[in-house]
């Protein structure tokens, strides 16, 4: 027999301005069941989970908790007001018979000290101070609201294997598809004021909420055309108005009540950039660029040439230097020796992750328009803001709602907005998924996927990384950065590990005798070098692959024109011929070229 829950929700029920935000929301949570909370940003998920832990009152409903369980709970944006150090802030969250010392541990495992000043955090010190102060007490039901955000992926891997080693119960709320379908083995969905539940985990949460989807929409269908032969039927059914037919007047007039009722789902979000002309062939090229600040190196000797259609990850720890090398690549930051050079034609558009460029006084619709027009210009048409706004999931209602009011999605999502309406065929995204919902992330992959330029992105999400990136730029420490082809996961196949954490600013002294013989540098006789015949490839490789790139283009121009089958089927046949050939050997020399330069940078870093 199964134990009985620890923490149960009945038929919650909340207004907000005026609109229900839950009606009849439900949750159940058993000893050490592992569950996510999921569905679209401002569906009430945090609301539900705030309710869950006792801190926000429902208008309706029952919440039980059962005597002697212990529940913490993560916010999104924790309250350091009235502590002094990170330590006394952890320490305070736990309760008569736990452990001081498994607060301090849990901290400087987090790569913290617990002397730091709760008001000089950064996102990522305060969101490890946080986990802290909520894990160390080892409850018997943690709620964690977006448990991952700030954090880098050292951090986040660690989260997983902490939390996949407590007895604990999990409900989780992210955006973090790896994160879920790792920890996780059952699924509530939050759908339009309701719950859903899947006793599995997230990874068949999507399948099976496209089918829930499908069933209700042809359930609707069903209803509609009743509704329809009923009306028609009382229009022209002569019988219609006999007295032993007032039971099937009152059930249409149920039908018709039932239908107003029923609540679409939400329309889905419209990610579509707005494309400036292509950009030459040659996005960015950087030779030998370095850049420091005091005796900390960021990037050291690094080279790198970015082409048109390439979409480049970087990753790293936080404080690895990831948008520093951003900005040298781009041009925002000049490096310290060394040159980039960028393409003809370049059009840039920018993602900020700090959110930093929105002032929490302007409009929405200014935000969007930059003021002064009702119309934003996509792809040269002029669209007016409020449907615009529309496709980011906004409602004409919000058009002046100041931007210090949008929950974290939504400045997520305006931040996407503006970014896309600038004409651009170079997009440079510093953490876009930060406070996106799984099915704006789905589109944002679609748009990107579609995109025709070029892509740099910043980002912590292994899933993300693996759906849109062509090649991974990693940092290996001292200032060394080296790509891999193919997504996060190839890199980690390719590299036999993960990103690591950085060392700690102030490590221990450690004295010249104790060192280990490995670190000493090679002598320069015995460091491997290119052979010469892999130094002249090298060389000659780029402008095979310009010409083997023009060559497919000239006869991709051929293949378009409609009429050449009908004209003449043998040239048809000889051109799809030439073309597939000189696909396969751009594919072979890009390989070549790129294996290469792996190892050139491996052997000058």
């Amino acid at each position: 027999m199964a134990p009985p829950p620890l923490l149960t929700l009945q038929n919650i029920t909340l207004t907000l301005g005026g609109k229900p935000l839950l009606e009849a929301a439900d949750l159940s949570v058993s000893p050490g069941e592992r569950s996510c909370l999921v569905g679209r940003n401002g569906s009430g998920k945090s609301t539900l989970l705030k309710i869950a832990a006792g801190d926000v009152e429902p208008d309706g409903g029952a919440r039980f908790l059962q005597p002697g369980a212990s529940l913490r709970y993560l916010p999104q944006e924790p309250d350091f007001s009235g502590y002094s150090t990170t330590l006394d802030y952890v320490v305070a969250g736990l309760g008569p018979t736990d452990d001081p010392h498994v607060a301090r541990a849990l901290l400087l495992e987090l790569g913290l000290t617990g002397e730091e000043n709760p008001a000089r955090l950064s996102g990522g010190e305060a969101r490890r101070a946080a986990l802290a102060r909520t894990l160390a007490p080892e409850p018997d039901i943690l709620l964690l609201d977006e448990p991952t955000n700030h954090l880098d992926l050292p951090a986040i891997v660690w989260l997983e294997e902490k939390l996949a080693s407590l007895r604990s119960a999990l409900v989780i709320i992210s955006h973090d598809r790896r994160f879920l379908q790792d920890l996780t083995r059952a699924t509530v969905w939050l759908d339009r004021g309701r719950t859903r539940s899947l006793s599995r985990g997230f990874g068949e949460f999507e399948a099976w909420r496209d089918r829930e989807l499908e069933e209700e929409e042809r359930q609707q269908h069903k209803i509609d055309r009743r509704i329809v032969a009923e009306e028609h039927w009382l229009r022209h059914g002569v019988s219609g108005r006999r007295k032993r037919n007032q039971k099937r007047l009152a059930g249409l007039v149920e039908m018709r009540s039932a239908r107003r009722r029923f609540v679409a789902p939400t329309g889905e979000a419209k990610l579509e950039a707005s494309e400036a002309q292509l950009s030459g062939k040659l996005v960015i090229e950087a030779r030998n660029i370095g850049k420091s600040y005091g005796e900390r190196v960021i990037v050291e000797n690094f080279s790198t040439r970015v082409l048109r259609g390439d979409r480049l990850g970087i990753v790293g720890a936080n404080g690895a230097g990831k948008t520093t090398l951003v900005n040298l690549l781009t041009g925002a930051l000049a490096p310290d020796r060394g040159e980039v050079r960028l393409g003809a034609a370049l059009a840039m558009a920018t993602l900020d992750q700090s959110r930093a460029s929105l002032d929490p006084q302007t409009t929405l619709k200014d935000a969007l328009t930059g003021g002064g027009s009702d119309f934003v210009e996509i792809n040269g048409e002029r669209k007016h803001v409020v449907g615009y706004m529309k496709d980011f999931l906004f409602g004409p209602e919000q058009a002046r709602t100041p931007i210090g009011r949008l929950s974290g999605g939504e400045r997520g999502r305006l931040m996407l907005a503006r970014a896309l309406a600038l004409p651009s065929n170079l997009l440079v995204l510093d953490e876009p998924t930060n406070d996106l919902d799984l099915e704006t992330l789905d589109l944002l992959e679609e748009m990107l996927a579609d995109y025709p330029g070029t892509l740099v992105v910043v980002s912590h999400d292994r899933d993300f990384l693996d759906r849109v990136a062509t090649s991974v730029l990693m940092s290996e420490g001292d200032g060394r950065w080296i790509e891999y082809a193919g997504g996060y996961s190839d890199m980690i196949a390719q590299r036999g590990e993960g990103v690591q954490a950085r060392t700690n600013a102030k490590p221990a002294p450690v004295r010249t005798e104790d060192k280990p013989k490995t670190a000493a540098r090679p002598k320069t006789a015995a460091k491997p070098r290119l052979t010469f015949s892999e130094q002249h490839a090298l060389a000659a490789l780029p402008a095979k692959m310009e010409e083997l790139r023009a060559k497919k283009e000239k006869l991709q121009r051929l293949l378009d024109d409609a009429s050449l089958y009908a004209r003449d089927p043998a040239k048809f046949a000889e051109v799809s011929k030439a073309f597939a050939q000189a696909e396969t050997e751009l594919g072979a020399a890009e390989e070549n070229w790129l294996e290469l330069e792996i190892k050139r940078e491996e052997i000058e870093g």
